[in-house]
């Protein structure tokens, strides 16, 4: 997310890099950098200037007063602190209060808009403990009607249709109803987009808006668009007058442009961002967050957060129990996998750690390494399961065969098992480090 960003960032920092003080000649040369990295990111030069010129000013203001500091690490926080109030300053919730709570939700076709409905429907489900109903309401594709019901069943949410209807005002009006008569507490509305903006949707998504009064009003767009998507995120702004931004596609190519300008150009807060396809790929969009991530520095609030969400308290103290009594088996191994797979893509969650996201930018991460790791212990007997130390040559190839790896795979697994339990037995007891690897990952 934002490589090239980051890269050039970190370049215009090095400027000031072995200075002793800030001087408006270096400060200068740094600042030329960083709206050059900003321009190149799709950032609007009129935006990149200004954000430049504040940069500029609040650097050489504390010339005389922070003297001991060092140049480079002022710059950073500086420029963190304007990235930060650049995407908004804090994060905003979103509005779900009322019976039921109604978010309608726009945006051009292709931009992730039907993915995003169920995306937040299993956020409102999950962390809100909301029922959520999905209506559908773009009636010109009915691929769009089938994909919603495809993600409403395997999220178990309802999904109101009417399938012959071609009225999305009726559809969407009949929904409320629906909503109130079957207890559920918010709606999620998707609407029809198009693949440019044009007249007859932005009709049609204000009169749906009309009908049903939402308690929320959310814009979809695309952020590998860049400029084009704040240029959109605009013109819907001015027809329908949403209350927030959801960027998608957040994990692909892109610059940037989108999350650092809609802010500043639209005056609506983003809320919500999308890091991939999977339907737990949705996060509440914190701007000091995002910055510490542009510049590097990693988002360990954010990871702490997805790992309290996920995993059981009372599963991670029985756990913890059975690493002092060193009874720690391949079961509770395959728990722990399991546990750590639901809380999303391992190279976005190692991307979270301060210092990681550089180092495995061009590291390919294999999310298939759990689901090796799964097979590995499902070709197990439940009492080799119990009792690593079962695990003979024989019975090693038996379960070589089960789940189509080599033997060599299965010893690399079963060493690298091992290490890490006498590892984790040895610190639970206040031992000493050791060379550990995550099972089955390992070379």
């Amino acid at each position: 997310m934002f490589d090239s960003l980051s890269d050039r960032l970190e370049s215009a920092f090095k400027v000031l890099k072995g200075s002793n003080r800030i001087t408006e000649l270096n400060v200068a040369e740094s600042i030329k950098e960083i709206r050059r990295a900003l321009v190149s990111a799709d950032v609007n030069y009129k935006i990149a200037k200004e954000f430049t010129d504040k940069v500029k000013d609040k650097a050489l203001g504390t010339e005389n007063v922070l003297r001991n500091v060092n140049p480079g690490q002022l710059m950073v926080k500086i420029v963190m602190d304007e990235l930060t109030e650049l995407m908004g300053g804090q994060s905003v919730g979103i509005n779900v209060k009322g019976n039921p709570g109604i978010v309608l939700v726009a945006g051009l076709q292709g931009s992730g808009k039907t993915t995003f409905c169920g995306k937040l429907a299993r956020y409102l489900k999950e962390n809100r403990k909301l029922s959520p109903l999905l209506v559908a309401c773009d009636v010109y594709r009915p691929a769009a009607i089938d994909q919603l019901g495809v993600l409403g069943e395997s999220l178990k949410v309802a999904v109101y249709k009417e399938e012959e209807n071609k009225n999305p005002v009726e559809i969407a009006r009949n929904a409320i109803k629906h909503a109130k008569a079957h207890g559920h507490q918010v709606v999620i509305v998707d609407t029809a987009g198009r693949l440019a903006v044009d007249e007859v949707m932005m009709a049609e998504v204000e009169a749906i808006k009309a009908a049903i009064s939402p308690t929320e009003t959310l814009f979809v767009v695309d952020s590998m668009t860049g400029q084009d998507a704040v240029n959109t995120a605009e013109a819907f702004n001015q027809r329908i007058n949403y209350d927030g931004v959801v960027l998608t596609k957040l994990d692909g190519d892109t610059r940037g442009g989108a999350a650092l300008s809609i802010q500043y150009t639209v005056g609506k807060p983003i809320k919500f961002v999308s890091l991939g396809e999977k339907l737990d790929a949705l996060d509440v969009f914190y701007p000091d967050r995002m910055a510490q991530r542009i510049l590097g520095m990693g988002d360990i609030v954010s990871l702490v957060e997805k790992a309290q969400m996920e995993m059981d308290e009372e599963e991670a103290k029985r756990v913890e129990k059975r690493i002092k009594q060193n009874k720690f088996d391949f079961n509770d191994f395959l728990g722990q996998m399991q546990q750590i797979k639901k809380m999303g893509d391992l190279k976005s969650l190692l991307g979270m750690i301060p210092g990681m996201g550089k180092a495995i930018k061009d590291i390919n991460i294999d999310d298939k390494a759990i689901l090796r790791v799964e097979a590995i212990i499902q070709s197990m007997t439940p009492a080799e399961r119990q009792d690593p130390e079962l695990l003979s040559l024989s019975r090693k190839k038996r379960i070589a065969r089960g789940c189509g790896q080599t033997l060599e795979q299965i010893n690399l697994f079963v060493k690298n098992f091992n290490d890490m339990r006498k590892f984790m037995h040895q610190m639970s007891k206040g031992g000493g480090m050791g060379k550990i690897g995550m099972p089955g990952m390992r070379k």
